[in-house]
């Protein structure tokens, strides 16, 4: 494992792929079009990681792929948060910089949502219905994460919550922490896999793209931490139908637009029990990341959403 790690740390790292163009911003969110025909999808990542795992390499792209098959993929960008933006909580992210993303576009949209940004998402077709809402591996009902990570992410919210007043932001590391300690064996296992690899193999320079991806994120606004923390993984308030955004109560039973969720019964990081399984449900076999960029991610998923998103697809 220990190899692994030092050969992680001194792999070369080749040039990203051309950056999509942005169309719209609204404060420090940006939102990239990818180009296509058909409806504008507009694809919202979590606040944890950066959004470039939809847009990992040239050759594994969920977006770029999408914008080839009659789809035309926009995806927000949330940026890196100021120092004056502590009391910015996640509803606000919706309303204050996702809304206005939505609205730039001037014509309806199809909504997908992947992690935390299913969640938001959701909040957002409350308030701006689309042509359908694409949920995946998103989480509503956070009492359905194991007991043991409830309590790891409150403990660590606990130990954080010096630091992260003083910041008036919760370092990333904090949540990769939480995240880490879902599956602790898994995290040993890849590198000792990666030490084993041909450090000039197509495998290698894959697995150093997406663990680059995986350890980068920039800081969440201290409001939107502690939401996260206390709001969600302690108090469970989306599952329990107490959750408020913009003034409004986010009921996802009052989102009219079709709804197609995917979910995945072997994902330890966003657990199938969580989802608040919507619409149509869809249920693959494949990890929270390998479902966008694994070996059998356009097999499973990459097609599903190209028919879902294609014209009549969501009817």
């Amino acid at each position: 494992m220990l190899a692994g790690l030092r050969q992680y740390q001194r792999a070369p790292r080749p040039a990203p792929p051309p950056a999509a163009p942005a169309i719209a911003t609204a404060g420090r969110a940006r939102l990239l079009d990818y180009g296509g025909d058909g409806a504008p999808v507009i694809f919202v990542p979590s606040l944890i990681n950066p959004p470039y795992v939809l847009d990992l390499a040239e050759h594994n792209s969920l977006l770029r792929w999408l914008s080839r098959q009659g789809v035309r993929p926009l995806l927000v960008d949330w940026g890196a948060p100021s120092p004056e933006e502590r009391e910015r909580d996640l509803g606000d992210h919706v309303m204050q910089l996702l809304l206005p993303l939505i609205d730039s576009v001037g014509r309806p949209c199809h909504l997908a949502g992947y992690c935390l940004g299913g969640t938001l998402a959701t909040a957002a077709a409350i308030h701006r219905p689309p042509l359908s809402l694409t949920l995946i591996a998103a989480p509503w009902h956070f009492g359905g994460f194991p007991d043991s990570a409830r309590d790891a992410m409150a403990s660590l919210w606990r130990e954080s919550l010096p630091t992260a007043e003083r910041l008036g932001a919760l370092p990333v590391e904090v949540l990769q922490t939480a995240f880490w300690t879902l599956d602790p064996e898994r995290t040993v296992g890849k590198y000792e896999r990666f030490g084993r690899l041909d450090p000039d193999s197509d495998a290698a320079r894959d697995f150093v793209l997406l663990e680059d991806w995986a350890n980068a994120g920039a800081p969440i606004p201290f409001a939107a931490g502690r939401e996260l923390a206390q709001d969600l993984f302690t108090d469970d308030r989306t599952g329990k139908g107490e959750w408020h955004v913009g003034g409004r109560l986010i009921d996802p039973a009052e989102i009219a637009a079709p709804v197609l969720e995917i979910v995945s019964s072997v994902d330890k990081l966003v657990p199938e029990a969580s989802a608040a399984r919507l619409g149509t449900v869809e249920t693959l076999a494949l990890g929270h990341v390998g479902m966008i960029v694994g070996a059998r991610a356009r097999e499973a998923l990459w097609n599903a959403l190209a028919r879902w998103l294609s014209p009549g697809g969501a009817d």
